[in-house]
């Protein structure tokens, strides 16, 4: 697993074949003519199954590859000839790409999609202010790493090839956002991939532990702003740190508003659309099992910047209350990390996190973005794929239908922030 190496390997990836940027492979016994054969992750090639795993059509199962950082058109074609497949895709640290695709024995399913690549290093040579905590994330090991999972996963090829000209969606924000390394972790960026069409790509610069202010004292938009372009957009989502922030000046009004502000203002000198997002509940309830309001006057603080500033807004306050109370107050657990004892390996005590999201909440807050841009009528509706345009926070999606499958990688430590 990458731990302490990262800074090592980032050193000298340059001189590897990161410097090439299209790949096609065959991961059958015979590949076809003008793909390469996949083996064992090898530096000096700079592609390979990774993490001691292989294709043996049962287990999960890793392919990496040495890429410069940018967007990439992924064309993967599912399927094999001894069985039917059900193959669910994810990108770097678990982005849901592909949901549980079921191939019939013999047949093969094509499908592409977009991921995005970057590194930590920034122009003049100084760097981006990343945490020990992301040390072992593969966002930040300039490779593009496919997880393969699901019942009998199977893949006949890979394509990668540049992307370079589709529009972009930038997330800014924390922990309720950021593409979690380990289950049963989640944010809602790393499953937003999956409802969007491949004409545009998401980079999720969120990160555990971040407000508003700190993303800018890290470095993180610095390195967001030299790769914004026009046409792209910028979503930002904080609140849950930014309001335990204490001493003069600081408040939702005063402070969070004018940060906020700050990243939405950098957006737009770039020529790209920001959008604020107002902070989801935390799990909450009263008696009666209203959710309770912990975020005092920082949601309210949102709504006025983007009514002043004319910035498009997505309410996720108030569509979490809902989303929540339709859960009801022991049905919502099952969207948060709430986990008994042993549930994974080695843990003793049993998990429960009132704001961390689990892969199914994660999912619902997912779509309840896809209704606030439909409902505020941003321009990246149109890359909302079908069947997903519509959602009703009243009515989520049943848990027991829930089937995305879990990551191997686990972690029992609590992402940074609350």
């Amino acid at each position: 697993m990458r731990t302490g190496v990262l800074f090592a390997f980032i050193l000298i990836s340059g001189s590897l074949s990161a410097q090439r940027s299209s790949y096609q492979f065959g991961l059958e016994d015979k590949p076809a003519h003008g793909f390469e054969a996949l083996g064992v992750y090898d530096a000096s090639t700079g592609h390979g199954f990774d993490f001691n795993t292989r294709q043996d059509y049962v287990s999960p199962f890793f392919v990496s590859v040495a890429v410069p950082e940018g967007n990439y058109l992924v064309k993967v074609v599912l399927g094999n000839d001894k069985a039917e497949s059900v193959t669910t895709v994810k990108a770097e640290n678990r982005r849901l790409m592909l949901e549980n695709i079921r191939v019939p024995k013999g047949k093969s399913a094509v499908h592409t999609f977009i991921v995005n690549i970057r590194n930590y290093r920034l122009e003049g040579g100084d760097t981006v202010k990343i945490n020990p905590r992301e040390y072992h994330k593969f966002i930040w090991d300039e490779k593009l790493t496919l997880e393969f999972n699901g019942e009998n996963p199977s893949v006949r090829s890979i394509t990668i090839e540049p992307a370079d000209r589709v529009p972009t969606i930038f997330l800014a924000g924390n922990s309720t956002v950021v593409d979690e390394a380990r289950e049963p972790w989640c944010g809602w960026g790393q499953m937003f991939t999956r409802f969007l069409k491949p004409g545009v790509a998401v980079a999720n610069y969120a990160e555990s532990g971040q407000a508003a202010n700190t993303f800018v004292s890290s470095q993180r938009l610095e390195k967001l702003l030299s790769k914004i372009r026009q046409g792209d957009y910028l979503f930002i989502e904080f609140g849950h740190n930014d309001q335990k922030q204490k001493g003069e000046g600081k408040g939702p009004f005063t402070s969070y508003k004018s940060d906020l502000k700050y990243l939405a203002d950098k957006a737009r000198e770039k020529g790209a659309l920001p959008v604020l997002i107002t902070p989801m509940h935390r799990r909450f309830f009263d008696e009666s099992g209203k959710v309770i309001n912990t975020h005092g006057e920082y949601p309210a603080a949102v709504r006025q910047l983007a009514q002043e500033e004319n910035i498009p807004l997505i309410d996720l306050t108030a569509m979490s209350a809902v989303l929540y109370e339709a859960w009801g107050v022991e049905g919502s657990k099952k969207g948060f990390v709430h986990f008994a004892p042993g549930t994974f390996p080695g843990q003793k005590d049993a998990l429960a996190d009132n704001t961390h999201f689990n892969p199914y909440g994660s999912y619902q807050i997912a779509r309840c973005i896809l209704k606030g841009i439909t409902d505020s009528d941003i321009p990246v509706k149109k890359y909302i794929i079908k069947g997903f345009e519509t959602y009703d926070p009243a009515k989520p999606d049943d848990f027991e239908a829930f089937r995305v499958p879990a990551s191997p990688f686990t972690s029992l430590v609590k992402p940074l922030g609350n």
